[in-house]
């Protein structure tokens, strides 16, 4: 086997996904393996929580003029993370927001976006009602079970 004839193969088994080829012939034999690709390990950070308590500060004198009133806590539903991941509440930066304080929402419509290992999913309601509070930061990491969203269901 002539150095042209062992180039050609060595090209074909780099193309091709055959491990290991011996050919031999009244010259020789000639054997040609495909180095080996290293496995590569990728382990992501965990986001570790701090959690701090501070003492309230001791409320001013004046009240404000005009105060929004409460939502009630006991009938609260709270939409919570069913993973791991990026808490987005835009689909894209250049696209408004899913689903505002004040938002009427039904099952099935879209609150929130959440990334995990480069894919995007998108967050589901389940109930109806009337979104009362964001718990999340647009771009936040979010645990599994973390609470999202506060509804006040209809």
């Amino acid at each position: 086997m002539d150095l042209k004839q062992i180039h050609e193969l060595i090209k074909i088994v780099n193309k091709s996904n055959i491990g290991e080829i011996s050919i031999e012939d009244k010259d020789g034999k000639v054997t040609i393996k495909q180095k080996e690709e290293p496995a590569v390990t990728v382990a992501a950070p965990v986001p570790q929580v701090y959690t701090t308590s501070l003492q309230a500060a001791p409320a001013p004198s004046a009240a404000p003029a005009v105060a929004a009133p409460a939502p009630k806590a006991d009938n609260l539903i709270t939409i919570k993370s069913p993973m791991i991941g990026t808490f987005y509440r835009r689909p894209s930066p250049d696209k408004p927001i899913l689903a505002e304080v004040g938002a009427e929402i039904t099952p099935g419509k879209v609150v929130c976006i959440i990334e995990a290992m480069k894919l995007f999913n998108e967050i589901e309601s389940e109930i109806s009602g009337k979104i009362v509070k964001v718990l999340v930061d647009d771009a936040s990491p979010v645990e599994y079970d973390q609470p999202l969203f506060l509804v006040e269901p209809a």
